[in-house]
Formats: C-alpha cells, structure tokens, sequence
C-alpha cells in the first residue's frame, strides 16, 4: 500500500492502482478485498485531513483532522479477519485541537483539499462550497438502470433496491457491488449508472425514429439510455475519439440489444458528413470531474487551476465545432459532471452570445448528494 500511494503522489490513477494491489495478492477473499480498496481510497479521500495529525508520515505524505474520521479506521482494521499488510496503522483518536476544527479558514484542511482547489472553487461557489465539498467526500453508493429494451421493469429480479433518482422511476439503489454478478446485470437487464447521470438522456427529449448524435459518447452509458427511451428506433450516432471506448460501447450495446448504436471513431471527415443530419444533439462534454469526487478521490489531487483553463477552452471548442450537426429545429444538450459556473451556465451564454440562430430552453443543475454532480442545458437551433 506504501508504493501505492506514492504512485498515487506520481499522478497514477487510484483504480489503477488499487487493481495492481488487489492483483498482486490473490489469495485474500472478497471481504478482505473489499475493505482494503475501502482503506485504500479512504487514505486518499482524507489524505490532508489524516496526515496533519500525522497520521501518514509512515508513507511519507504531509499535513488534518477529526476524532470521527480516524474512528473510520480504526473500526474498519478491526473488521477486517486477516492483517492489512503494508498500511499503516492509524492512531487512537485521541489527541487533536480541538481549536483547529473549528476555525473557519481551514475548511480545506479539514475537509481534505488542495489549497489551489479550494480556492478556486470557494470563489465560483460561495458559501454553498462548504457543503457541497462534505458532500463530496461521501463514498459513492451503487446506481442501476433497468434496460427496458430487454422488456417491463421486474421489481422481483433484483433482490435489494429501491425507486431512486431524478427524473427516473425504475433505479434501483444498490451498496453492495456483489449484485453486479447476478444474471440480470450479465445479460443486459441492468446497467450501472448514476442517477444524475441518468437524468441527462430524458433531457435530451428524443424520441422513437429521430437521427441522435453523441458526440463524446465513451463508453456508451447514456447511448444506451438514449436507444432504451427512443425504443431501438431510430438512429444513434455514438462518437469517441477512443478506439478502445468505443469496442466497450459496441460490446455493451450487444448486451444490452440496442440495435440503433453505431459506434464511430471521431475525424475530420465523419464530423462533416454529419452537419445538419441530427435532430437531437448530446454534447457530454470533457470537464474538471469535480461533480464526480465520490467515485474519483484522488482526482482532487491531479486538479491543476491551469488544466481547469485547458478544459474550459476544450468545451467551447467543442461547442463550437459540432452545433452545426443539427439541423433547424433541433436540440442540443450540453452535459457535464462539474460544479462549477464556468463549466457550466457560463459556457452556455458565452455560446448564445455568438450564435443567435440558438435559443435556451432549459437547465438542471444536480448538487452532490445522494448522486454524483451534474449540469446539463437544453438549447433549440431556431
């Protein structure tokens, strides 16, 4: 774990990471498995909050905080049947100031962020930050989607659940990824994905027999939410600039029976043969991920000011250069998992300001909660 989290420092992916170790340690059975990603990525949620109690020093990171935090640890060692090898043992929780939880200018510090991050993001959000970076550091629970493609919700299938998420009403909520082995998941009945991430499609408002371009489709999630709403009718043009994305949202979308996805790889050519053939147009585009720091701990830590510049250019870009696929009268859905106004709203009126042929029509935005961190705005090309 000592080498891991110090590749983590490097700028190494946790779930890349945590893969390595768990691979390199076979032996250990699921519930072995499941508590040391849990400690895993714990240590690197609450890395600035563990370490100023000096909590870390054994594997050499710096400054953080509370009494209830290291509790976390301590009972999580204590259910765990066979010894952690290679993590660091936690202290008792019982000497910390008190004095230091309390004192408002160290909310990065108790809640575990970068000083750069946080200030950035303290001066987009205001005092509504304070909550949302708690909310944040929430590990993520579990999210389903019933593929209706393979026929009627059935409540029976799925052992434990409940109706769950915006704009959805057969979610089901699951804490405990075991369930992902049942049959159901394994031939196409379900799919994993956000519940906030769930409401983008239905915003999209396309309908059975429509010319559907996704032009940051990745692997495909919301392609096939948009083939389920749209029944298999129609036509779904799913984009990616990733080959290996792309062979996923094929494999996927065979699962899943949603014969209307055509998987593309993105160039100059297959853009211009595109402009002015889609009716509805979903531009999920790439963004600083903030919306998404409960699946993503370690990504606070990559975040750079100057690579939340880049992707703001990379947005507009975007916008710009793919509008053109609608025709008259079309919608466009500009999404992202960020939090922030100028991923977001701020995007979207600079664009109208230069392109009076669209109009707004509507936006969601979706706080970090019991869901990931989601924006998305509906604009219609006059």
């Amino acid at each position: 774990m000592n080498c891991a989290i110090s590749s983590l420092v490097e700028g190494r992916a946790a779930d890349k990471v945590m893969a390595e170790i768990l691979k390199a340690d076979p032996g250990r059975g699921s519930r072995d498995r499941g508590s040391i990603a849990s400690y895993g990525y714990d240590l690197i949620r609450w890395w600035r909050t563990l370490s100023y109690l000096g909590c870390c020093t054994r594997i050499g990171l710096r400054p953080a905080y509370a009494a209830q935090t290291l509790s976390r640890f301590n009972a999580l060692e204590k259910r765990t049947p066979t010894p952690l090898e290679g993590i660091p043992k936690l202290p008792k929780p019982t000497k910390f100031n008190s004095a230091f939880l309390t004192y408002p200018c160290n909310l990065a510090v108790q809640e575990s962020y970068p000083d750069d991050l946080h200030a950035l993001v303290s001066m987009e959000l205001g005092d509504s930050w304070q909550q949302i970076g708690r909310e944040l550091n929430i590990p993520a629970a579990v999210h389903l989607r019933w593929n209706t493609l393979k026929g009627p919700y059935q409540p029976d299938v799925l052992p434990e659940h409940q109706p769950f998420g915006p704009g959805t009403s057969t979610s089901p909520l699951l804490n405990d990824r075991k369930n992902l082995l049942l049959p159901a998941f394994k031939e196409g009945y379900i799919e994993v994905q956000d519940a906030g991430s769930q409401a983008i499609a239905p915003f999209l408002q396309a309908e059975p027999g429509q010319r559907v371009v996704d032009a940051c489709a990745g692997a495909g999630g919301k392609s096939l939410h948009l083939s389920a709403l749209m029944e298999n009718k129609g036509k779904i043009i799913a984009l990616d600039v990733h080959t290996y994305k792309l062979d996923e949202l094929r494999r996927r979308a065979r699962r899943a029976s949603a014969f209307n996805v055509e998987a593309r790889e993105i160039n100059k050519t297959s853009i211009n043969r595109l402009r002015g053939s889609a009716d509805r147009l979903l531009l999920d585009v790439p963004c600083s991920g903030l919306g998404v720091l409960k699946r993503n701990p370690d990504a606070k830590w990559r975040l750079k000011p100057d690579s939340i510049l880049q992707v703001r250019k990379t947005q507009l870009e975007i916008l710009e250069s793919y509008a053109d696929i609608l025709k008259s009268g079309g919608k466009l859905v500009y999404a992202t998992c960020s939090i922030l106004p100028s991923e977001n709203q701020n995007q979207i009126e600079h664009f109208l300001s230069t392109h009076p042929n669209f109009e707004w029509e509507d936006d969601l935005h979706i706080q970090p909660g019991n869901t990931d961190g989601f924006y998305m705005a509906r604009l219609r090309k006059k």
